[in-house]
């Protein structure tokens, strides 16, 4: 969970704070907790949409940030993507419908297949593949002038 909320956040602090919203809410719902089917799936899928919520919020809010160097594990972790990427991604994944975003972090941020996330998400693998497709899309037009930029 740590790791997809980080993945999306792109900070160490907001993902603990994701981890923290997730068991609260987890908490909050006390005897229902337990009526859930795939355990992993539902907290991967709360961690997806909560780190979506803190990132929309610093949208809505914005502040000047200090990079997080305390954890050099976790800067390698992220891949080769830049940091300015990861923020960019971060942005333009704020910017979408809570369901595409959630398909398209559990498709590329986590590894899953279509069928996979069909299965979890409940939905046909169609849907599932349509919309990995115009959620792409999208992002690619949202993501073009930061690839433009790197060219020159």
């Amino acid at each position: 969970m740590f790791r997809t909320a980080y993945r999306i956040t792109g900070n160490v602090a907001d993902a603990e704070d994701v981890l923290q919203t997730v068991f609260l809410r987890l908490a909050r719902r006390g005897a229902n907790a337990s009526a859930v089917e795939d355990e992993e799936s539902y907290l991967r899928r709360a961690a997806i949409n909560a780190a979506l919520d803190v990132t929309r919020w610093r949208l809505a809010n914005p502040m000047v940030e200090l990079p997080d160097l305390s954890d050099e594990s976790m800067v390698r972790d992220v891949g080769d993507l830049m940091p300015e990427l990861r923020q960019a991604l971060g942005r333009a994944l704020a910017q979408l419908k809570p369901r595409p975003a959630e398909i398209f972090a559990l498709r590329f941020l986590e590894g899953f297949s279509n069928p996979q996330i069909a299965q979890m998400l409940g939905i046909s693998q169609v849907l599932v593949a349509v919309i990995v497709h115009r959620t792409r899309q999208l992002l690619r037009k949202e993501l073009l002038p930061y690839f433009r930029s790197m060219k020159d």
